[in-house]
């Protein structure tokens, strides 16, 4: 099997499993990593029997491809470097902290030759996944994702911090372009936004609603889909997904249910696997796409969409707190 000699920038909360996963993949040969706390790089290097790098420079020439899983507000400087220097990247979302980085990293990457995808990690969710069987066009979406309080996400709002994985499921699905966005947000526990909720209509009247907080006491992860053919449930912390849809023939698969004295029949099928990593999932892909050379799963150019409704809705989400706080005051 061909492998691509890759490194990991960034080995904290989440860049150590990028780690573990790049040290076990059958087209992966883990060269080093690379982080600013170099005890803590010590720490993993030695642990993974790979080499610490001094510097990002030290680590050109060494890999060919890497995991960028550094705070946001780096993003554009490591991917920027690397790119240049012509280094496959994969960066975690949000791709950059701001939409002119993007647009400049966007160009870089265009006029290299590497791979740059970013690491919208739902897309490899089992749930997602099985939607590939059916024919997809939403009317009504709505999503929730909660969480706990981290706070290793608190460099940016919950918008670019949850959400966002929900905006890019949400673009995907639907696509057609976002034509208004409502949104409003509350600021508990850090001084950003902890929990927003967002409308998005789209052009041909396709119609989401998102809610994300970092301060529940229970997590959720899911999305539930509305459309004329069917209603598909999705659990994404479970990887599983609850289809519904209007029988077409005696040969539809699943359990059918009478639609009340419609004369009509639902179908239900529960899909989707509890098994299987999907940042394994996601790593693999982007590294067979340079294997390959093919496409990579989420393009920059998919990840500035994402980027654009994240920071509009957190622009407006911000306005209502400041608005709420206003208020107060008075």
């Amino acid at each position: 099997m061909n492998k691509i000699k890759t490194a990991v920038i960034g080995v904290g909360g989440l860049g150590r499993h990028h780690l573990r996963w790049l040290s076990q993949l059958g087209n992966s040969e883990l060269v080093g990593l690379y982080d600013i706390d170099r005890e803590k790089a010590a720490t993993f290097a030695t642990e993974y029997k790979t080499t610490s790098f001094e510097s990002l420079d030290q680590l050109v020439g060494q890999a060919e491809a890497v995991s960028i899983v550094v705070p946001t507000s780096a993003h554009f400087e490591v991917a920027s470097m690397l790119i240049q220097r012509g280094i496959h990247c994969l960066i975690e979302k949000p791709v950059t902290a701001t939409l002119d980085e993007a647009s400049q990293l966007k160009d870089k990457a265009a006029a290299s030759s590497v791979k740059v995808t970013v690491g919208q990690i739902e897309r490899f969710n089992p749930a997602v996944r099985a939607l590939d069987d059916y024919e997809i066009r939403p009317t009504f979406i709505e999503a929730h994702r909660l969480a706990a309080f981290d706070p290793r996400g608190t460099d940016v709002a919950v918008v670019h911090d949850l959400m966002i994985h929900d905006i890019d499921l949400v673009l995907k699905l639907v696509g057609a372009e976002v034509t208004d966005i409502q949104a409003s947000a509350v600021a508990v526990i850090s001084d950003r936004a902890d929990i927003a909720n967002a409308r998005l209509t789209f052009a041909n009247g396709a119609v989401a609603n998102l809610t994300a907080s970092r301060i529940s006491l229970s997590v959720m992860r899911k999305l539930r889909i509305f459309q004329r053919s069917g209603y598909f449930s999705l659990d994404l912390a479970k990887k599983q997904a609850d289809i519904y849809r209007l029988a077409t023939d005696d040969k539809d698969e699943g359990m059918r249910l009478p639609l009340g004295k419609s004369g009509r029949d639902i179908v239900y099928k529960k899909v989707g696997k509890t098994d299987g990593d999907m940042l394994g999932m996601e790593l693999e892909s982007f590294l067979n796409a340079i294997i390959n050379d093919g496409p990579v799963a989420v393009t920059v150019e998919e990840g500035i969409d994402a980027l654009r409704v994240a920071t509009e809705v957190d622009r407006i989400g911000r306005e209502s707190i400041s608005q709420m706080s206003e208020t107060k005051q008075a």
